[in-house]
Order: C-alpha cells, then structure tokens, then sequence
C-alpha cells in the first residue's frame, strides 16, 4: 500500500513540474525546430496570426499603438481614431521576423536585428545561448524575456492551449527602429570574363 501511494505522490509531483516547465519547454522547442528549419514543428508551437498582430503595431512607429485600443462602449471617438491612426505595416515586414532563422535569433535575444537574418543564415546552435528568464507566470499565461549583450530584451509570452500545451501568442521586440535590411552586393564578374565582353 507504501509503494502505491509513493508512487502516486512521485506522478502529482511530476505532472506539478512538467505543468509549470512546459512553457520553458516550448521556448525550447522553438530555438530547437528554428535551428532545424523545421516547419510544421514550428506551427505546432507557434500561433502565427496571434503572434503577426502582436509586431504589426511594434514596426508601425507610433508607440500609442502598442497599448491595447480602447473599448467601443467606452471610448467609441478613440477607438473609431485608433483604427485610422496606426500606419499600415506591410505584411513581409512582419513575416520577416516570422522565419524559422529570425526566430531562431529572437530566441537568442538579437530583438529587431533577427528580421536580417535568412533561410541561408541561419544561427546554429552555439556554445553560451542566452537563457530565458521568467517575467511572468500564470496558470494559463507565461512570459519569458532574452536579454542581448546591450541589455535589450526580447519578451515571448506563451498561452495555454491544454494541460501540458503552449503555444507562442506574442513576441515584444525591444525599443527602437527595426534595423533596414542590406541587400546582398552583386557578385563582380571575373576578370576575364569581363576581357572577353570587351
């Protein structure tokens, strides 16, 4: 009868700890599909429209956007404005933080600089990866935060989806301007290729 209720106290407190660490897990589990180029893990473990309404108003410039909009019942002059405030943020803007290599360098806390990141570039796994700290924990909700060399902070916050299920529902880039994207140069055509043309 020891051994039976041993063992059901051993599983309370395993499912304890994997009820709270699953949201760590799922941390990562995103660096790990990002790094693998793993899609269909990726949309496993990511809500991808939830987390595209979460950068639209962090890329659009205008810091009010980023607080919730007011409620029609309550505000309904402010809420007709805020439709009409925020700017259009074009789509590939926000995809180009939503590729398996930008992820994979959100999760490592590059903040704005992962949209410079390609499918050619992407970060592997090294040596010293930033650990995610907790900002938040809840029942159904929990937040962690990468903080870069500079100190800025990338926040991930992961929602419920079942008992042992978490999904990424937003991204919280740090402050400031999304770096702008350097084209690749053109390759220069060998000396004796450009003989030949002449």
């Amino acid at each position: 009868m020891r051994i039976i209720g041993n063992l059901l106290l051993l599983a309370a407190v395993a499912a304890v700890i994997s009820f709270f660490a699953a949201p760590a897990v799922a941390f990562y589990a995103i660096r790990s599909a990002a790094d693998a180029n793993d899609a269909a893990a990726l949309a496993r473990l990511i809500d991808y429209p939830a987390v595209r309404q979460s950068l639209r108003p962090q890329l659009g410039g205008n810091p009010a956007a980023q607080a919730p909009a007011p409620s029609f019942l309550e505000d309904p002059i402010g809420a007709v404005r805020r439709q009409f405030e925020a700017p259009p943020v074009a789509a590939e803007d926000v995809d180009a933080y939503l590729t398996p290599a930008a992820l994979a360098a959100l999760t490592r806390g590059e903040g704005r600089f992962a949209r410079q990141r390609t499918s050619a570039g992407t970060p592997s796994s090294r040596e010293g990866d930033p650990v995610p700290a907790p900002v938040y924990w809840g029942v159904n909700r929990a937040r962690m935060g990468v903080t870069d060399e500079g100190g800025s902070r990338t926040i991930f916050t992961f929602e419920r989806r079942g008992p042992f299920e978490w999904r990424l529902a937003h991204v919280g880039l740090p402050d400031g301007a999304a770096p702008a994207v350097v084209a690749p140069a053109p390759a220069a055509a060998p000396a004796g290729a450009a003989r030949e043309a002449g």
